[in-house]
Parts: C-alpha cells; sequence; structure tokens
C-alpha cells in the first residue's frame, strides 16, 4: 500500500473513532432540551425592554403584566421540566461537555442551570467542567456572576445587568451589577475569554455602563 494512501486511512479512521466517542442520543435530547429553554425566553426580554414592552403586550391582546405573567409560567414549566432532565443526565454521565456531546451542545446543561434556583448546588460542576475545557471558561464567569449577584455580592467580570430602582429610590433604568474592582475587569474579561470589554457587553445589553457601587444597591 502506497505510504500517501496508507496516511489517509489512518488518518480516517482516527476521525472515526472521535467521532464515535460522542453520544448522539444524549446529544440530541439535549438539544430538544435547548429549545424548550429559549422557548418563551425572546418576548420576555421584550417585555423586560421599556422601548417595546407595550407594543408587544398590545399585539398579544394584553397588559404587560398579563403577558409576563402568562409566558413566565409556561417558561417556568419548562424550565421545571429541563431541571429534571438534566440532573438526571448529570448523575449518569457527570457533566455532558464537548467530549461527550460535541460542541455547542456542551453549552446546553450550563444555559438550563444558569436559568435555575440550582446554580450554587452546581457551581463546582460547572467550574469543574470549564477547567477541563469541557466547557468554555466564560460561560463559568457568567454563573459564577450570576451566583455573586444573586447573593447580594459584587460580581467579577462584569456579566449581568439588572433594571430596578437603586437603594435610594433613584431610577436609572437598567445597569451593569456592581463590579469588584472594577478598573481591573477587562483584564479579568479577556484572561476569561471574553471577546468584548465591559462597556461593549453593556451596549449589547442596551445598557449606558455607569459604575455602581454594592452599597447604592443592597
Amino acid at each position: 500500500m502506497k505510504p500517501l494512501i496508507l496516511l489517509f486511512l489512518l488518518f480516517m479512521g482516527g476521525t472515526a473513532v472521535g467521532q464515535q466517542k460522542l453520544n448522539l442520543p444524549l446529544k440530541k435530547q439535549l438539544d430538544s432540551a435547548l429549545v424548550l429553554d429559549q422557548k418563551y425566553r425572546e418576548i420576555l426580554t421584550l417585555l423586560m425592554d421599556p422601548k417595546q414592552r407595550d407594543s408587544v403586550a398590545k399585539r398579544l391582546s394584553l397588559t404587560v403584566l398579563q403577558a409576563n405573567g402568562h409566558y413566565w409560567k409556561l417558561q417556568n414549566q419548562v424550565d421545571s421540566a429541563n431541571i429534571v432532565f438534566v440532573e438526571a443526565v448529570f448523575k449518569r454521565y457527570g457533566y455532558p461537555g464537548k467530549s461527550l456531546v460535541g460542541e455547542p451542545t456542551n453549552e446546553v446543561a450550563w444555559s438550563i442551570i444558569q436559568h435555575s434556583s440550582k446554580i450554587n448546588q452546581y457551581m463546582p460542576l460547572i467550574k469543574a467542567a470549564a477547567e477541563k475545557q469541557e466547557l468554555p471558561f466564560s460561560l463559568y464567569a457568567k454563573m459564577l456572576d450570576r451566583q455573586l449577584m444573586n447573593e447580594g455580592k459584587e460580581q467579577i467580570y462584569g456579566t449581568q445587568a439588572v433594571c430596578r430602582p437603586l437603594k435610594n429610590g433613584k431610577n436609572i433604568g437598567c445597569f451593569i451589577w456592581p463590579i469588584k474592582d472594577p478598573t481591573g475587569v477587562n483584564a479579568r474579561r479577556k484572561k476569561a475569554g471574553f471577546d468584548q470589554t465591559v462597556e461593549q457587553n453593556a451596549k449589547r445589553l442596551d445598557v449606558d455602563y455607569k459604575v455602581i457601587r454594592i452599597e447604592e444597591v443592597r
């Protein structure tokens, strides 16, 4: 057999072995779970936008309050089912990372946990997956920021925004949740794998970036 043909066959064989390692039935289940995870979130995001929520609710023939209640009820039902599913996956496989289900399906379990009340419970699992490069480290960073914000603490990477009045009652609209050492945040973001600065990320979220102190929101 000619050397070039032999090398080609060895390469193709190695590729096939690599592909066989993926759990394709699990990948399909996770991809379906992601569709459900996002099912009503787009419209709920629009209903949170002061510039769009009234027109969106009007198209639905509902008030903003009614629309929010209706679609959150539907999304919460979906999220509850997704949590049961992903916890069963964790129990059987650990975190379903890229070596098990490929990319971007390796991000699905993260998304389901990120939208749940169980971030604290599964943070060590998410961290371990990120450190093993089974999951982008930037996603672990986002989850850590959300956990810290939920606990009323300063976030690290500046990924989380909220829309609520400050402690003094002043309403500045939406803002980036207070950041620990804001002067060093962009260096931390770059190290974590983010391709945008905190200012660019705020703009993407349609938020005017301002440095807010934790004392102003507690």
